[in-house]
């Protein structure tokens, strides 16, 4: 038997368990498609309408499910266009294999066609990046990719492999051994690379130290962020919470980290967090870290965050500790692991002197929460929420409606808001969407968006008329920017510059042009109305859209003014 490169890759793709790829063809990878066309019984390709939507379709995929995602695109503009998709997914440490092709290998250097140096461009955005020159080196590198993509703090890595890598034959005894099952040994340079990239060890001196700020704290605050759900470790945080009895707050990233509903809960925090969250934030003798890294948006006025608190630092990775707030004590590791140990250690505590102070502060809402408008946000989330059920995965784009997601959706499960939090990529929600009802097939799968981010991914829905794939997409649309229209109110005296968007299209006339359902909705007994519909056509297969009017000057609150500490809110 006889092996192409293409072959060898899509074996080796195989054995690390991969049944799905996003991608779309080129000239480069022609060589890898009629691969995939001849085994399109054992994995399947999805063929998306941009390629960078293919890497927010497999950032979606892994954010759902926690297994690594892969795409493929072509040289020159179809790699360049994977690289916000990447950003996307290493700013939020999604495990991601993206795939290009390249120019053959005596054309590299050359300025050719759709030659790219994609290594050099990718690289500050992802965790490593391989190009093949040997064949012999294909099967070794993808499983090289994979073990990096996973371990320890997991992110995004590139494989860029020349035309001619993939086209030439070798004989089995040359592919066999890098075609191994997944359980055989890796080579020496895959083991060097786990070590790299592992997890961390922590000591029984680390627990200790940590359990004894946990002792002496009285007034202790859980900070949880986007490693809590990563490490799988919300039950372990449900469990040291109701041990010392502290309140928990969640940056975006950790939103479903800890279900909305628990008495202990007080939300988000940062620039648009609760008043309870920001407040006790600043009020706390001892803010315990878990997977978080104290962004921007989290900590507004670095010298003013916590000043009172020594900071407790749980963490995988240990280029943040001491990144953005010195840690008093820190512990770098599993995260899962390292509270299963603290609380091997930990004596029970049932009262601290929050008792009482955290629900005062949780009863202080904004008034905006609750005006009375013809539809308002927290209308459409709630009741698509008590539709949709706890089991429902949510994925948003970026601005208003990402943000009043978080605030009024009711969380309950880790992995379920799939969101882009550090690097803020508008684009982002309808891919995701596609790639995470692609891993979930049985589950219910909502986008909730903006008109602006709409106009940014809406081709994804041919993709979704040609697989059958029923997605239930709700735009609010306020027919503007809204995020940026609210500061341009707030500070910048309403001149309004490039924010308005009374254009086209109609967005009901765009579902149905792909063959979908679509409904308007300007107030609430409307949007049930098209709600009740729109579900009716998923439980039929289809996808549905609703275009849900919203007022134009609809705000975000709570929100921290640049440059103030977390708890000067405007409310």
């Amino acid at each position: 038997m006889h092996y192409t490169g293409a072959r060898i890759l899509i074996e080796a793709l195989i054995a690390e368990g991969v049944d799905t790829v996003f991608g779309y063809p080129g000239g480069s990878v022609l060589n890898l498609y009629d691969e995939l066309y001849q085994h399109r019984d054992r994995i399947r390709h999805i063929l998306v309408s941009h390629e960078q939507h293919a890497a927010h379709a497999a950032d979606g995929y892994a954010r759902s499910t926690g297994k690594v995602g892969v795409c493929i695109a072509t040289s020159g503009p179809g790699a360049t266009n994977l690289v916000t998709g990447i950003a996307t997914a290493y700013m939020d440490s999604s495990p991601l294999v993206a795939i290009t092709g390249n120019v053959a290998l005596h054309l590299l250097g050359k300025d050719s066609f759709q030659e790219v140096d994609i290594a050099g461009v990718t690289m500050p955005v992802v965790k490593h990046n391989w190009i093949v020159k040997d064949l012999e080196d294909l099967a070794e590198v993808v499983r090289e990719a994979f073990i990096v993509a996973r371990s320890g703090r997991p992110g995004p890595v590139l494989i860029d492999i020349p035309k001619d890598i993939t086209g030439p034959r070798v004989s089995d005894e040359a592919a066999c051994p890098p075609l191994a099952p997944k359980e055989a040994l890796p080579g020496p340079r895959a083991r060097r690379l786990a070590e790299r990239f592992g997890a961390p060890t922590f000591t029984e001196e680390d627990i200790d130290r940590a359990v004894a700020v946990l002792c002496a704290a009285k007034r202790p605050v859980l900070y949880a962020g986007g490693g809590v759900n990563i490490a799988g470790a919300s039950t372990e945080l449900a469990l040291l919470a109701e041990r010392i009895n502290a309140p928990v707050s969640l940056s975006l990233m950790g939103i479903g980290a800890f279900p909305r509903e628990h008495r202990l809960c007080m939300g988000l925090i940062g620039m648009h967090g609760t008043v309870a969250s920001n407040k006790a934030v600043q009020k706390a003798d001892l803010l315990v870290a878990v997977g978080a890294r104290f962004s921007d948006r989290v900590v507004s006025r670095a010298d003013q965050f916590a000043a009172a608190a020594k900071v407790l630092h749980l963490d995988i990775d240990p280029a943040e500790i001491n990144k953005n707030i010195a840690a008093a004590v820190s512990v770098v590791g599993d995260i899962k692991e390292i509270i299963g140990k603290i609380l091997q250690k930990l004596p029970e505590r049932t009262e601290t002197e929050w008792n009482g102070e955290i629900e005062k502060w949780k009863a202080r809402t904004p008034a905006a929460h609750h005006r009375k408008t013809s539809l308002h946000p927290r209308f459409i989330i709630e009741e698509t929420a008590r539709a949709l059920g706890h089991d429902a995965l949510v994925a948003t784009d970026v601005g208003q409606h990402q943000i009043w997601t978080a605030q009024f959706y009711p969380f309950s499960k880790p992995r379920s808001f799939l969101s882009s939090g550090g690097l803020g990529t508008m684009g982002f929600g309808l891919g995701a969407a596609l790639g995470a009802k692609i891993a979930n097939p049985k589950r219910p799968v909502a986008l909730f968006t903006g008109d602006g981010s709409f106009r940014m991914n809406c081709s994804e829905m041919g993709t979704l008329a040609a697989y059958g794939i029923p997605l239930l997409i709700l735009i609010f649309n306020n027919r503007t920017l809204g995020m940026v229209r609210q500061w341009q109110t707030l500070f910048y005296e309403e001149h309004y510059a490039e924010t308005t968007l009374e254009r086209p299209p109609d967005f009901v006339k765009l579902a149905e042009a792909y063959g979908f359902s679509g409904y308007r909705a300007a107030d609430e007994p409307a949007f049930t109305e098209a709600l009740n519909r729109a579900l009716a056509d998923i439980a039929a297969g289809n996808t549905a859209l609703i275009d849900a009017q919203i007022d134009q000057d609809e705000k975000v609150l709570p929100m921290v003014p640049g440059g103030q500490a977390i708890d000067e809110q405007i409310l």
